[in-house]
């Protein structure tokens, strides 16, 4: 099958759906599928070494209000028109819903090419973090009507399929994610790494990997550090990742650990060095951190909602608080700490549920739900 992706995040731009993107196009290539990407140019250079599995076409990037460290795509018609032509693609996939999706998708239909789309990002949700709650119902109505002009939207969970069908969403179904058990493994803990932050091998420590940002909760994850600090007095909190929240944390917090934005294998001795994995955000989809975190066997703390609600199995595998209720994640979090005589068996099970979630099958089913998608079309 020919698959075209347009999508505003993709490698080099590091985030938990440009990672989920780069290993759906790769997983499909190494299957026998032809792909090709549309994304935006992240920086000058960008697009200077060709990708060996896929070919791509590079359009505009241009700074998120806000946010410049992520970048909109804006591609004119007649230069999508070009690659449609050119491609010949059996269908489009479109990732994304800014200006790039939004011109890909009426280019699509206008060339009558069949087009699905994934729903990853709940921006709709973003808008009090960003002091714009009025666009709230405004963004989840344009979601609505994007989403409703494709022939299939893709999801990554269960809780998010039932959230969307109740607002109106049609043509749903779950495309879950998979774990990199390789890449993210115990086995990639790293004791000079430890000894960087001022830790020995049985001093805890305390990790959260993601964009420090207002949508991540991450104020709730420093109240957490502080208050299981009172009972666990060498304890440390190292946060992995960058973004426009860092230095307001750290000018409030010069005592935890940044580590600026991390990748490839070493995120994984990361990940595989921390002890308890803090997970306080509201507003995923999925979270594809929960499963490298668990992957890497640490014990994990999060909401019970997305990943942490379809994969935490409380006191066997990790901790779960009800969702968006702050007062228990702070009261959950001390529970973590009481039980530390159980993380090694916790750390085990945590390992077992990671190494169950095989991209094999994803994309299998993938794959399937496409056609079906196409051979409606028709």
């Amino acid at each position: 099958m020919k698959i075209c992706l347009a999508t505003e995040t993709f490698p080099p731009e590091i985030n938990g759906v440009s990672m989920t993107l780069n290993r759906l196009v790769a997983g499909l290539c190494r299957m026998g599928h032809e792909l090709h990407v549309v994304r935006p140019r992240q920086f000058k250079t960008d697009g200077q070494f060709k990708p060996a599995e896929y070919s791509e076409n590079l359009v505009m990037g241009i700074p998120i209000p806000g946010y410049d460290i992520l970048k909109m795509g804006v591609a004119g018609f007649g230069q999508l028109k070009k690659v449609w032509r050119s491609f010949e693609p059996d269908v489009i996939h479109i990732a994304t819903e800014g200006p790039l999706g939004m011109q890909a998708l009426y280019s699509a239909l206008r060339n009558k090419i069949p087009v699905v789309s994934s729903f990853h990002t709940n921006f709709h949700s973003y808008g009090k973090h960003y002091h714009l709650g009025w666009l709230t119902g405004l963004g989840l109505a344009g979601l609505r009507y994007f989403h409703n002009k494709t022939r299939l939207t893709l999801v990554p969970s269960e809780d998010l399929r039932n959230e969307l069908n109740k607002s109106g969403f049609k043509n749903l179904r779950i495309m879950s994610r998979g774990v990199d058990t390789n890449l993210f493994s115990p086995a990639k803990r790293d004791p000079e790494l430890r000894k960087s932050w001022g830790v020995n091998e049985n001093q805890p420590v305390l990790i959260y990997v993601g964009r420090l940002a207002g949508e991540k909760n991450i104020p709730l994850a420093v109240k957490a550090y502080k208050q299981v600090k009172e009972i666990c007095p060498d304890l440390k909190f190292v946060l992995v990742g960058d973004g426009p929240a860092r230095k307001s944390i750290e000018k409030k917090h010069p005592e935890l650990i940044f580590a600026g934005m991390k990748r490839g294998e070493e995120l994984a001795k990361y990940y595989a060095s921390g002890d308890v994995f803090l997970f306080p955000s509201i507003t995923e989809t999925f979270g594809n951190v929960v499963t490298e975190a668990l992957a890497s066997g640490l014990v994990v703390l999060g909401y019970d909602y997305a990943a942490p609600g379809r994969y935490i199995q409380p006191g066997n595998n990790g901790w779960l608080a009800p969702f968006d209720d702050s007062d228990a994640f702070l009261e959950a979090s001390k529970g973590v700490f009481t039980a530390r005589n159980d993380w090694s068996e916790i750390r085990k099970e945590a390992r077992k549920t990671a190494e169950e979630l095989n991209w094999n099958a994803i994309l299998t089913n993938y794959i399937q739900d496409v056609e079906k998608a196409i051979s409606n079309c028709e």
